[in-house]
């Protein structure tokens, strides 16, 4: 796993466009304000753009590499179609898979189950149908959130970018692989629910 993955912390920005059919985020040290991490949608086909403007865009596959600031891939986060429920698969630097988020039917605000490569359980990623906040949770304890960071209403109001924070408590291990899907619940959660 690599070692910018242990920080605690992550701002996620996704870029702005008014009219985009692919993905990108850059993620930040929210101390520093440097950039740490780039995500990117580079392999985007043809009917996928074309369907990505239409009411089919959350039906449509994904295929998301997140790099390190100098361009070295950490993560690759893929979707094939869906018509009802998403299951999204996170891949390591060498593209073994580590976890699988399985979406649950019928939960309000979204919900996934986060399982590792042998389908065990680690955690649930649970959001509130009231607005942007999302937790993980193992064993009943709350182990990390992402929230949405207005930027300014503005900027809101004319463009599809959000903003979004991502804080892992220290209970999770810096080696632990869970820090891994964490970080990629930011892309689940902006292509299946909030799009």
């Amino acid at each position: 796993m690599n070692p910018i993955l242990s920080k605690n912390v992550f701002l996620v920005k996704e870029h702005v466009g008014m009219f985009k059919a692919s993905n990108n985020f850059d993620i930040f040290n929210p101390e520093t304000g440097t950039l740490m991490m780039t995500c990117r949608e580079p392999n985007l086909g043809f009917f996928t753009k074309m369907f990505r403007f239409t009411d089919y865009k959350r039906m449509t596959p994904f295929h998301i590499v997140i790099s390190d600031a100098q361009g070295k891939k950490i993560l690759s986060i893929k979707r094939g179609v869906t018509i009802f429920r998403s299951d999204v698969e996170v891949f390591d630097e060498n593209d073994k898979r580590i976890g699988v988020f399985k979406q649950k039917f019928f939960s309000f605000g979204g919900k996934f189950e986060i399982h590792d490569n042998q389908d065990k359980h680690l955690c649930t990623l649970q959001g509130k149908w009231t607005g942007w906040d999302f937790k993980f949770l193992q064993h009943g304890k709350e182990i990390a959130t992402v929230s949405k960071k207005w930027a300014g209403i503005g900027k809101e109001l004319f463009t599809s970018a959000d903003n979004y924070v991502i804080n892992i408590n220290e209970s999770v291990a810096p080696e632990d692989n869970l820090r891994s899907l964490i970080v990629s619940a930011v892309m689940c959660i902006d292509m299946v629910f909030k799009e």
